[in-house]
């Protein structure tokens, strides 16, 4: 596949959107995986799928997010075209207003408990949006908002591999306890992916919410992973908390999280970044468990 650069950018925006040809185009400080992310000006951005899994994404963004942003008091990406596949590049692609603000970071947000109480009460507001006619959790979204069960072959796998070289005690009895409660209520809005990395601080404070490409409908345990991944336990319990999870959802909540962290350290060198943060919050998932047995 053509390589995804600046150079690659610069063509597709002379070939399909020349009005805007003579703006500046470079790389976003952050990212991210599923997209590529440049600056075209100050005030846009373009967003390329990296491969062809997450191409659907482009046009499930441009159809909703317009319909979601009237109903939250946070900015959020606003798309502002579509482009099509064109000098070697095979999949759709956008164009989108940027949202200023850095990513959430410890050093970039004052207190963690406003933090819990600023994010929780962003997903309220996007749980209360009508979402029947919005799209079930499947493929296109890697099942977000959908049953942990879909998971279940993969966790166990990675339990049982990982026994070798990490103490895995409390894992299978979290993953078990996450399998046993299902949503019950009526499908919502999820995000798909609520992590430092699409959560924008200003001012000291959360700024903005960005990559809805995971977006779909349904139980909304997978949107509260970051209280395992980010949160400390005070600002863990305000959290949740905040949200009034109930402890079947708080179960599943930390069967995604767990899921993620043990794929993640099972498949990538145990030395990489990646992998220790895993292992870092695999520490903290077993810490619970021991704390309640």
């Amino acid at each position: 596949m053509t390589e995804i650069n600046v150079e690659l950018v610069s063509r597709l925006i002379k070939g399909q959107f020349p009005k805007w040809a003579d703006l500046p185009i470079y790389p976003v400080a952050n990212s991210g995986h599923d997209n590529r992310t440049f600056h075209l000006g100050s005030t846009m951005s373009v967003r390329l799928p990296s491969h062809e899994a997450y191409a659907a994404q482009v046009e499930k963004e441009l159809t909703w997010l317009p319909q979601l942003r009237p109903h939250l008091t946070l900015p959020i990406q606003v798309p502002l075209a579509k482009g099509n596949p064109a000098e070697g590049y095979l999949w759709p692609w956008s164009i989108n207003q940027w949202i200023d603000g850095e990513t959430v970071s410890l050093s970039s947000i004052d207190d963690l408990n406003q933090l819990a109480i600023d994010l929780a009460a962003f997903l309220k507001e996007l749980q209360a949006i009508p979402a029947s006619e919005g799209p079930p959790a499947g493929t296109h979204n890697f099942h977000r908002g959908g049953s942990l069960t879909v998971y279940h072959e993969e966790t166990k796998a990675a339990i049982e591999n990982l026994k070798s070289t990490l103490d895995t005690r409390g894992f299978h009895e979290k993953w078990d306890l996450a399998l046993q409660s299902q949503w019950t209520g009526k499908p919502v809005w999820v995000h798909g992916d609520v992590a430092v990395g699409n959560l924008l601080a200003q001012n000291g404070r959360l700024g903005g919410v960005i990559d809805f490409g995971t977006m779909g409908t349904g139980d909304p345990a997978c949107d509260y992973v970051m209280a395992w991944t980010f949160f400390d336990s005070e600002s863990r319990e305000i959290f949740l908390r905040e949200l009034g999870c109930d402890e079947g959802t708080r179960h599943r909540a930390c069967g995604w999280a767990l899921w993620k962290a043990l794929i993640t350290y099972n498949w990538n060198d145990k030395a990489s970044a990646a992998a220790i943060e895993a292992k870092r919050i695999l520490a903290i998932i077993k810490g619970e468990y021991e704390q309640s047995n």
